[in-house]
């Protein structure tokens, strides 16, 4: 089994940073390959949607409204994975979640895990 504990949401004013944390952990992990990390947000009454992407070889990906502000990055040895958000705005509000794609070394089949979820909250 593979956990994620998700830390660093809180309330911010618009302009302001925080940093995601999300670390993982579990005895699957010694015979899994990670083939990826991100975070994912969901607004009140939205969809759950892509924020960042890191892949195994730190390849990354933003969602549009992102871009320029935010970024992700990993520490591969800790199986630590963090978002840096500056310049929020109150549409950046939600509950972001991390998230973790990885299969074992002995198959194709990738399983993929969430965190709890961390409440962002961007005050105008």
């Amino acid at each position: 089994q593979v956990q994620l504990v998700e830390s660093g949401g809180g309330l911010v004013q618009a302009g302001g940073s925080l940093r995601l944390s999300c670390a993982a952990s579990g005895s699957a992990l010694s015979v899994n390959i990670i083939n990826g990390m991100g975070w994912y947000r969901q607004g009140t009454g939205k969809e759950r949607e892509l924020v960042a992407t890191i892949s195994r070889t730190g390849r990354t990906n933003y969602v549009y409204s992102v871009e320029g502000r935010f970024t992700i990055s990993r520490d591969a040895a800790e199986n630590t994975v963090y978002l840096q958000m500056n310049s929020l705005k109150p549409e950046d509000t939600g509950v972001y979640y991390c998230n973790l794609r990885a299969r074992p070394f002995y198959s194709d089949v990738e399983f993929i895990y969430w965190g709890q979820g961390t409440q962002v909250t961007v005050s105008s």
